[in-house]
């Protein structure tokens, strides 16, 4: 079947760049999904993006629907000629031309045709449209005096098939081959007569670099090629390239400077500014300390660089200027003297002010400070300076330097150094990948005060929904994970998890819960390991037994996991369900089995009860160091044991001495291995 290159691209105002590329990648998705709902081949799809326009390019699309068989059932054969006219009347055909079929214990008529398939220029205008109208937009906007709705005005509109344009009117813009090319540089129409030319005309003449990576790319290597005329490094954060990227059509770099009497002001918040507010990438010397320097990118190559270089310093200036009055206007009014003002600043309604959140965090600081040889008075201290820097002018203006500016003003203020630390750390982590605290001091405090607040979100019923969890409860029950494990925090969730408790003794979910909130860090477990590639198998199977002890958690199911890629596995997981399901039925008492020797008649039995009872020596004092995988290799030796017992020996024999000392035997086996989980999952 024939192909040809198919393109549509929508030109628009100004398009959001932090939504660029999702808008764009979602409008390939809504396109090749309705190429394929519509039958439609092609080789492959991609979008291109620039701050002015959306397209999609699909190569070697096929020019119209295979044709289809189909089969249209009718009355049945004892039906009424009219009824039978009917429907060869609804099918376009005489009767003559149907035929029979069995269904059942029935004939019936059926018409069988060829529907012939439809050109793609017919299903294009649709599929495209359907796709814009599914584009992930929160608010769509109008314009002038039309009805037309999207997220910028749109402006021109292109679709070709080949050499073809596809006629049709979408967002009240009539198709042609028409783009346009940059706003400044090339402000003309562009006339594509085929897909194969759209990326080179519009970068030659028209002054536009569509490709986004391409595009991403170059951007990327000029930063880099001005931050070595510096002899400097420049830091590229992903995220802010993308959106450079995402404000720029024909990119150019250019390097400003600062004054160096900014550089007094911490680096975190001039960087800050400068990423937030202009867009501007930072450059540092060869030990990582920030320089008076930035890189800019311009959406036009000037004749004059010098001025635009210049506005682009007026204008950080003022920037870096608000930053050090804050920071100088708040070192003027210490921390501590801030605690007061959190009277007034609601934490969560049922759960009071950040005052009340703060005296909760001190108590509980302390006490995990204690548990893991920190210095609890050091922790009291960081739990009541913790929030104070959300009063500061600085932390106001950049939110997202809270802790940060906590950690420069209390050394100012003459605090331990591990305190100010400990202020910082106390979000850490931050993401996921992130790093952890450092010092017990901020370990207590992140900690103590991600426990707080689940506990007491849960005390007030108020858990995540499936849909929502404003207060982002998932994300800091894996950092308690995170730290207990990395850190290798041998702490019990239950511990833990009473002491805040007792921190909401009136609250009306408070009865149960420290198990409602154990369970639920505990099933965050399940996404860790998924992440990590373990099977879910292994997770239930330790889950089962629900150890609240996160470090003793993952050394069970890493000790699983390895056990799992035995040979022996498979046999001792289907053996251990098997005895799980006797003693079920037998609703045998395995606390109350003493297994008597002389009651051992077969061969089998006398050697499973052997190895049992060796094992049972060599794996217990494992088990008790948390040495899971160690005893977890040495149960795997009872594989041919096991397998020869079941084989040969009757379990429920008619002696009922016999057949209690057969299952005490097994419960035995069953308890060895539930040393560290319940196989019987796997």
């Amino acid at each position: 079947m024939s192909t040809q290159d198919f393109l549509v691209e929508l030109g628009t105002e100004e398009l959001p760049p932090t939504s660029l590329n999702t808008l764009a990648s979602a409008f390939q998705a809504g396109i090749e999904q309705g190429l394929q709902q519509a039958g439609l081949n092609y080789q492959s799809a991609r979008f291109h993006a620039s701050p002015r326009r959306l397209a999609v390019y699909v190569e070697q699309l096929q020019l119209s629907q295979p044709d289809r068989e189909f089969e249209k059932r009718g009355p049945a054969t004892q039906a009424p000629a009219q009824a039978v006219e009917g429907f060869a009347r609804s099918c376009g055909v005489s009767v003559d031309a149907l035929q029979t079929t069995e269904v059942g214990k029935g004939q019936y008529y059926v018409y069988r045709g060829i529907e012939t398939g439809k050109p793609a220029s017919e299903l294009l205008p649709d599929i495209v449209n359907e796709s814009l109208n599914q584009l992930p937009i929160p608010k769509r906007m109008r314009w002038g005096s039309r009805r037309t709705e999207f997220v910028r005005p749109v402006h021109w509109l292109m679709m070709l098939l080949g050499e073809t344009v596809i006629p049709c009117t979408l967002l009240g813009l009539t198709a042609g081959r028409k783009t346009r090319g940059h706003r400044f540089h090339y402000p003309h129409d562009i006339e594509i007569l085929s897909p194969q030319d759209y990326v080179t005309k519009l970068e030659n003449p028209g002054h536009v670099l569509v490709d986004v990576s391409k595009r991403r790319e170059t951007i990327r290597q000029q930063v880099m090629a001005e931050a070595q005329k510096l002899n400097a490094q420049v830091v590229i954060d992903e995220d802010l390239l993308d959106e450079v990227t995402a404000l720029n059509e024909w990119p150019v770099t250019l390097t400003g400077r600062f004054e160096e009497r900014f550089l007094a002001v911490p680096s975190e918040a001039l960087i800050s500014s400068m990423k937030a507010n202009q867009k501007y990438f930072h450059l540092v010397d060869g030990h990582g300390k920030l320089l008076p320097h930035f890189i800019t990118v311009s959406n036009i190559a000037s004749t004059d660089p010098a001025q635009i270089i210049s506005g682009n310093e007026k204008v950080i200036r003022p920037r870096l200027a608000d930053a050090a009055f804050f920071f100088e206007q708040d070192r003027q009014t210490p921390l501590a003297a801030r605690i007061e003002k959190l009277k007034s600043i609601v934490f969560q309604h049922d759960l009071g002010t950040l005052h009340q959140k703060t005296e909760r965090v001190q108590k509980l600081a302390a006490s995990i400070a204690r548990l893991i040889d920190g210095n609890p008075d050091y922790a009291e201290r960081a739990a009541e300076l913790s929030k104070c820097d959300l009063m500061t002018n600085m932390v106001f203006e950049f939110t997202e330097l809270q802790g940060l500016m906590g950690y420069h003003y209390a050394l100012h203020d003459g605090e331990p150094e591990e305190v100010a630390l400990a202020l910082n750390e106390q979000y850490m982590p931050r993401f996921a990948g992130d790093q952890l605290p450092v010092t017990k001091t901020g370990m207590a405090l992140a900690l103590a005060d991600r426990i707080d607040t689940i506990t007491g979100l849960f005390a007030i019923n108020q858990p995540p929904t499936g849909s929502k969890d404003p207060f982002a409860l998932r994300r800091q029950s894996l950092g308690v994970l995170r730290i207990l494990i990395e850190h290798q925090l041998d702490l019990d969730l239950e511990q833990l998890v009473s002491l805040a408790a007792s921190n909401y003794p009136e609250l009306p979910g408070s009865t149960d819960v420290v198990k409602r909130v154990i369970d639920f860090i505990l099933e965050r477990f399940r996404a860790w390991y998924d992440e990590q590639g373990v099977n879910v198998s292994v997770y239930l199977a330790v889950h089962a037994l629900r150890p609240t002890r996160p470090l003793d958690f993952d050394k069970r199911v890493k000790a699983v996991s390895q056990f799992s890629t035995l040979a022996e596995a498979s046999d001792l997981a289907a053996a251990n369900k098997r005895v799980a399901n006797i003693l079920a039925k037998q609703s045998y008492n395995q606390s109350a089995g003493v297994v008597d020797k002389a009651l051992l008649s077969e061969e089998a039995e006398q050697e499973l009860a052997t190895a049992v009872e060796l094992l049972s020596h060599q794996a217990k004092p494992l088990f008790a160091q948390g040495k899971y995988t160690e005893a977890m290799m040495l149960l795997a030796s009872l594989n041919p044991q096991v397998n020869r017992f079941f084989d040969e020996v009757m379990v429920m024999a008619d002696d009922e001495s016999v057949r209690h000392n057969r299952l005490s035997l097994l419960a035995h086996l069953r308890e060895l291995f539930l040393g560290t989980a319940d196989i019987s999952l796997l």
